[in-house]
């Protein structure tokens, strides 16, 4: 067996249950008499003839194809999840790319000794903070359908089941079937922020309990398999740490719904759910430890302990001890349940002994517990049912989820500006400051104590909303501490006053003292390029320094954007402009004595960092990985990753192994002397090339008419608006929609334009550099991923549909200078890849092509009635909105199906 016999078994493993699945749609719809619908479906039917539409309604056609390529989705995911077990199996826990395996294999190669390795695993810390970004067209309600489906998938791979338990399995897939034909597809209004926050709570609660459990063992599994010393890795203690975020209540840049009151429930929610979820771990525990006192030896200070916790829960304490009597290690933990029970009130008792102040007491408790197990020779049971509740504790604490706080500084601005004037200044414009005026008013301000106003006190919409805000952040972090806040992040900083305002914010308040960290977002190239001195500035300001030292802050926060980045110089121009970002911010936090927690702003699609978590951190630079990093997860990327358990777990782990795996890493030199200076002549290329298209007098004539974007500002796929201000501008135009709009019309030039011409000219005119290129595409991490990267949106094009939609433009002129552009950038871009990695697309790309492959008559046929439907609804979408209208929803109908095919939005 080699592992290309697994992979081709993959393949026809794929087709074989997409004809099962199908099979079981297509008898549905025959059920209710969709006949025709159903002789339509892709792949058990044959194809219609070229360029003919079906005679059904487009409606119900486009929602079919919809439903197909959800299920094609469904049954990839599990034979994804097949594949790896089978090369497991046959090739050792190592032969995942990526896992813990693959990751200590190395090591143990290395001459990594056990206490290395086991030194390092602590120190790191992992974050994937789920936000509520608009590019997850899909209903919860289909979302939850999506995941009684795979379920069925995972159980039809027992080979036990007898003929009528498979028959029933059958029926089970066509009821949930017709449950999703019967469901409206797509949202017609937008969702709320408490349907996107509940959506959350889903993985937060149900998902994620799991997956870390399951990943832990994991890791267990790759270390006792490596061979490294097994005590060493026993306990929580000796394991990464792995938290959650999330934005749903915290994100506010240009979304105005997020009140200070969500905030304030949505910190509530987090609350209860973790110490629910604590709760009903903890009294699973006390089932299970039914040992008996007349069977084990017992330590009077044990006995002794346990009566006076019960003294002092009163009679709740007595009720715990006398529900199991002669236990009393079921009792112990009766008491830590009573405990919870009080923290979980509104108002807890006087007495702190008597409920939680914090996770870390109730941590202390179970660390007793773990003791007194390891005391009468019971480290298996500690292990295996104690182990998986202090884990939880340690990772989810009494917060489930760390809530970020994120605003523009422009909207910063204005909120001072109306301040300023509340409190009487006469200067109040504060936006139209100079720098350095900025900083001389920051400086001196901040040597004060008292705040601007009174509290309570009105000064203005913004300013109003962003004090009531920090105002619930003052509040919670009175009661419970900073654990469940994240980060104050500001949103296009361009400046140390940026971030010297939040300081402010933060001491009108009284929060300033706390260890709330206010973090830089680097989103354009400028603001990459000029990250460095911006972060030298702060991080030697006296208020950070005296805010690091009084709280003993070793790791200073930085959070980089892939989005804004890449529409403003594209995607080559981008990935290294934040490359070289990461060294220098890097090498100055170095210097002050701390080291840098990036926070990576990644988007589902490639265009927006996305990609395989493993090979986006191995590209990082060497040295620059902490052990403590973060990562957002945007969008469908939540679902696509974290729907089922075994998907969760398994991106999980990558997360995890990848960071432990890029932090045992040293800076290194270029492998190549010269490599920085020809990359910075290659980008140079790109980023000409980029703009030659985007400053191109007749651009956004051509984006406006060649892409539905249009239609897409129409969506209700996220509770926020399009743009940030509502003006019509490529500025003000939200990244997501930028990307989607191009996904959708198969230019995804997002992902690839400008490498085609930027390679050509760099072998033309600089043939040596090129050479060097060529050297390293299969050995430096950086290129050999962006280059798979890149193909793999340029594969996912479709030049044919590229073309219809440019025939829409209306003038020639315009279509034809920008086509060509476009064009011949594509062919290059092919060309070049193949070039520079010396093998051919069938040799490298196999699976990516038969997927192609599978996929694209179904897509053709959804972009025919997409680009003739477009046709119409523009013609009476300003004349006659009542026509025009039905138009619309079979559109996003279409975007809802589209985006299933491509697997993917912006």
């Amino acid at each position: 067996m080699t592992k290309e016999t697994l992979q081709r078994e993959g393949l026809e493993k794929i087709k074989a249950d997409l004809h099962g699945v199908m099979s079981s749609f297509k008898s549905m719809l025959l059920s209710l008499g969709e006949t025709a619908i159903a002789n339509h479906l892709p792949w058990i039917n044959e194809p219609p003839a070229a360029n003919t539409l079906p005679r059904v309604p487009d409606e119900k056609l486009v929602q079919a194809i919809g439903i197909s390529f959800e299920l094609l989705n469904l049954v990839e995911e599990n034979a994804a999840t097949q594949f790896r077990r089978k090369m497991e199996t046959h090739f050792g826990l190592s032969a995942i790319r990526g896992s813990w395996g693959e990751t200590l294999h190395h090591w143990k190669e290395q001459g990594i000794t056990s206490e290395a390795a086991a030194a390092l695993l602590p120190q790191i810390n992992v974050m994937p903070v789920l936000t509520a970004h608009p590019t997850e067209a899909k209903r919860v309600t289909v979302l939850r359908i999506h995941r009684e489906l795979y379920m069925l998938l995972v159980s039809n791979e027992n080979s036990k089941w007898s003929t009528s338990e498979r028959q029933l399995l059958q029926e089970k897939m066509e009821v949930i079937l017709e449950r999703w034909w019967r469901t409206g597809e797509i949202y017609l209004s937008k969702p709320s922020l408490e349907d996107e926050r509940s959506n959350l709570m889903h993985y937060f609660a149900k998902v994620f309990p799991e997956a870390l459990r399951l990943s832990d063992q994991r890791l267990r599994d790759a270390w006792d398999t490596s061979g490294y010393e097994a005590d060493l890795l026993r306990w929580p203690e000796q394991f990464p740490t792995l938290q959650f975020g999330s934005w749903v209540g915290g994100d506010r840049d240009g979304h105005p719904y997020v009140t200070p009151a969500f905030t304030a429930s949505t910190l509530a929610l987090h609350r209860r759910a973790a110490l629910t979820l604590i709760k009903e771990a903890l009294s699973e525990l006390a089932s299970q430890l039914s040992f008996s006192q007349q069977s084990h030896p017992m330590n009077p200070e044990f006995i002794s302990l346990i009566q006076e916790r019960a003294a002092v829960l009163g009679a709740e304490g007595q009720k715990a001890l006398d529900r199991n009597p002669m236990e009393p290690w079921r009792q112990l933990v009766n008491l830590f349940v009573v405990r919870l029970d009080n923290t979980l009130l509104a108002t807890p008792p006087s007495d702190p002994m008597c409920w939680y102040q914090r996770p870390a007491h109730l941590a202390e408790d179970l660390r007793y517990l773990r003791q007194t197990l390891i005391q009468i020779n019971a480290q298996k049971i500690a292990q295996t049912l104690l182990f998986p509740v202090e884990r939880m504790v340690q990772c989810f604490g009494f917060h489930l989820a760390k809530l970020d706080i994120r605003q523009n500084s422009a909207y910063h601005e204005k909120v001072l500006s109306q301040i300023l004037q509340k409190a009487g200044y006469a200067d109040v414009d504060y936006g139209s400051w100079s720098e350095e005026k900025r900083l001389a008013f920051l400086n001196e301000e901040l040597e004060r104590k008292r705040p601007f106003v009174i509290w309570g006190a009105s000064c203005g919409v913004e300013a109003d909303n962003l004090l009531g805000y920090y105002r619930e952040l003052k509040h919670y972090v009175k009661r419970y501490g900073t654990e469940g806040i994240g980060s104050v992040i500001v949103s296009m900083t361009r400046s140390l006053s940026d971030l010297l305002v939040v300081y402010l914010f933060l001491r009108e308040v009284d929060l300033l003292d706390t260890a709330i960290p206010v973090v830089p977002l680097l989103e354009t190239i400028e603001d990459l390029q000029a990250g460095g001195a911006i972060l030298e500035a702060f991080l030697s300001h006296p208020i950070t320094v005296e805010r690091r030292e009084r709280h003993g802050a070793t790791v200073q926060e930085v959070m980089l954007g892939y989005s804004d980045s890449n529409k403003d110089g594209g995607i080559l121009t981008s990935r290294w402009s934040i490359y070289k970002a990461e060294e220098e911010l890097t090498e100055i936090a170095a210097r002050h004595g701390v080291e840098l927690c990036f926070f990576h702003g990644r988007g589902g699609s490639i265009s927006r960092g996305g990609g395989k978590v493993h090979r986006f951190l191995s590209s990082m630079p060497p040295g620059s990985v902490s052990g403590t990093i973060k990562m957002t997860v945007q969008g469908e990327t939540i679902a696509n990753q974290f729907a089922n358990r075994l998907n969760a777990t398994y991106n999980l782990e990558m997360f995890l192994s990848g960071t432990a795996r890029q932090t045992m890493l040293s800076k290194v030199p270029p492998l190549h002397p010269e490599l920085p200076q020809i990359m910075d002549r290659l980008i140079g290329l790109a980023r000409q090339q980029y703009r030659a298209l985007l400053d191109h007098p007749g651009f956004i004539e051509f984006y406006n008419h060649a892409t539905p974007i249009d239609v897409l500002e129409q969506s209700k796929i996220g509770s926020r608006p399009a743009r940030r201000t509502g003006q019509r501008s490529l500025e003000d135009l939200r990244s997501i929609p930028w990307v989607f709009s191009w996904s959708q019309s198969r230019f995804n030039l997002t992902g690839w334009f400008s490498t085609g011409t930027a390679l050509t000219k760099l072998e033309e005119n600089y043939p040596d550099d090129f050479a060097v290129l060529k050297s390293l595409a299969n050995q430096w991490p950086f290129l050999k991923y962006r280059l798979i990267q890149i193909e793999t949106n340029l594969l996912n094009a479709d030049p044919q549909v590229m073309q219809a939609f440019a025939d829409l433009v209306a003038d020639p002129a315009v279509r034809s200078d920008l086509m060509s552009l476009i064009e011949t950038d594509y062919q290059k871009g092919l060309q070049q890849i193949e070039q520079l990695t010396e093998l051919s697309l069938p040799e490298r790309r196999l699976t990516r092509l038969e997927n192609i492959k599978l996929r694209g008559r179904a897509l053709s046929l959804l972009h025919e009635l997409q680009i003739s439907n477009l046709k119409d609804w523009r013609a009476l979408k300003d004349s006659d909105a009542q026509q025009a209208e039905p138009l619309l929803l079979k559109l996003l109908l279409l975007v809802n199906a589209l985006s299933g095919g491509l697997k993917g939005t912006g």
